[in-house]
């Protein structure tokens, strides 16, 4: 059974940044697995921005890319998403977790862009 937990979330001004990070308590070997950063906005299903491999490659939507980066400290288990050039779009509360297997969601942190 996972458990995630995902912090750095705040309230921001349009072109500001912000640093996630999403820790996984897990019996899984962390660097075997893709992770992702997904995102849900009020009234939207939920997506995903950014996905990372255990050696590093990393996918972005396009939404953020150019933007957004993620990484990851295997050695933490812990992934992260480093957020430039926020915008009012951006809102939304954000998510880590395991991606293409089957896994519990964390708790998210909320990410707000005033403009």
């Amino acid at each position: 059974q996972e458990h995630l937990v995902e912090s750095g979330g705040d309230l921001v001004q349009a072109g500001g940044s912000l640093r996630l990070s999403c820790t996984a308590a897990s019996g899984r070997i962390f660097s075997n697995y893709v992770m992702g950063w997904y995102r849900q906005a009020p009234g939207k299903q939920r997506e995903l921005v950014a996905d990372i491999t255990g050696w590093g490659h990393t996918n972005y939507a396009d939404s953020v890319k150019g933007r957004f980066t993620i990484s990851r400290d295997n050695a933490k288990n812990t992934v992260y998403l480093q957020m430039n050039s926020l915008k009012p779009e951006d809102t939304a509360v954000y998510y880590c977790n395991f991606v293409a297997v089957a896994a519990s969601w964390g708790r998210g942190t909320q990410v707000i862009v005033s403009s």
